[in-house]
Order: structure tokens, then C-alpha cells, then sequence
């Protein structure tokens, strides 16, 4: 029984990595979006890539690949809705591509949270910054997304204020939010050749 399905959040431009496919870039030998895949995959039942681009090098990780319906890159909320729209579990938990170093826990701790308090959605949150791309979130909120995007809005923050969201504190792993999004950062991330 799938409960828990993992969206994988590859639809971007790469805008400030000069438009590239951020998820198949290269970083510590293999492409960004597989470090992603190792630390989701243990803690879901199924996953979803959402890519609007190169379908079939993501489909070499052995996942379904879902592609936005709404057209022209509209952002993280149109790969939340396809996930939501194509997902098994009960629950949807989302990560983006970019973030290789999510953490090990993230679904048990959101889970805990979502459920403990009777939420819809359980996003991270370190210090004050929260992460809404990392969130764990039940599949009926679709409809609810679907009317928001539907109205022509995009913000994240903005749609899950209007239903009952909760913030789970990862202040113990600050640095498992790092997400890369520029060369430059790519590059100091790596370790030192030699």
C-alpha cells in the first residue's frame, strides 16, 4: 500500500545557473537530482520527478516522470499540483532537485507534526526562514490548489496561509536546506580535488 508518495521538484529554469537542468548537473560524481533520490527514496513508498525538460534522462532513475500542466515554467506550485494529480499515497511529501543534503528524517518529522496536529501541510522550518518546498502534505488539498492556481496565483506561502498548515522546526540540521542554485555555489560545495 503506497502511503506516502515523494514529488521531486526538477520543473525550474535554472535561470541562475545560466538555464541549465539544475537537477543533472553534475556535483560529487553524479547528477545533483540522484543525491536527492538517495536520501528521499528510504523514506517514501513512491516517486514522481516533475521535469519539464529532458523526461527521458530522468526517467533513467527509474521513476515516472510528470511534466506541469500549466504551461511556461509557472513554478514549484504547478509540480505541486501534477504531484497531488498523480500521486498514490495519501500523503505527498516534496523536495526539489536541488537540495542534496535533505534530510535523512524529513518525512517522520513532518509526518509527526501533520498528523499531531490534524494538518493539511507540515512544511520545514530552521530558525525563522521556512521551506516551502519542503513540505509533506495531504492529497485532498488539491482541489484547494488547483482553485488557487486556477485564479492566476503562484506564491507558495500565500496558498498554504489559506489552509491549516503547520511549521516543523530542523534547526539541528540547518544545513540539510541548502539548496544549490548558482555555478558558484556548485563549485564551493565540492570538495577540495587532490
Amino acid at each position: 500500500m503506497v502511503e506516502v508518495t515523494g514529488l521531486v521538484l526538477a520543473g525550474g529554469q535554472g535561470s541562475r545557473m545560466g538555464g541549465v537542468d539544475k537537477g543533472l548537473q553534475p556535483f560529487r560524481g553524479k547528477p545533483m537530482v540522484e543525491h536527492v533520490l538517495e536520501r528521499l527514496v528510504p523514506q517514501v513508498d513512491e516517486v514522481l520527478v516533475n521535469a519539464n525538460r529532458n523526461p527521458e534522462a530522468y526517467e533513467r532513475f527509474g521513476h515516472r516522470v510528470i511534466a506541469d500542466e500549466i504551461p511556461g515554467f509557472a513554478g514549484p506550485l504547478a509540480g505541486f499540483e501534477r504531484g497531488l494529480a498523480h500521486a498514490k499515497g495519501s500523503l505527498v511529501v516534496t523536495v526539489p532537485c536541488d537540495s542534496p543534503f535533505l534530510p535523512r528524517d524529513l518525512v517522520e518529522r513532518l509526518r509527526g507534526a501533520l498528523e499531531g496536529r490534524n494538518a493539511e501541510l507540515a512544511v520545514a522550518k530552521t530558525g525563522d526562514q521556512a521551506h516551502p518546498v519542503f513540505c509533506l502534505m495531504r492529497r485532498e488539498v488539491h482541489a484547494s490548489l488547483t482553485a488557487f492556481l486556477a485564479s492566476g496565483q503562484r506564491k507558495i506561502d500565500r496558498w498554504y496561509a489559506s489552509i491549516r498548515f503547520i511549521e516543523v522546526a530542523f534547526d539541528d540540521e540547518p544545513d540539510a536546506f541548502l539548496n544549490i542554485n548558482t555555478r558558484e555555489e556548485l563549485s564551493s560545495l565540492e570538495p577540495p580535488k587532490g
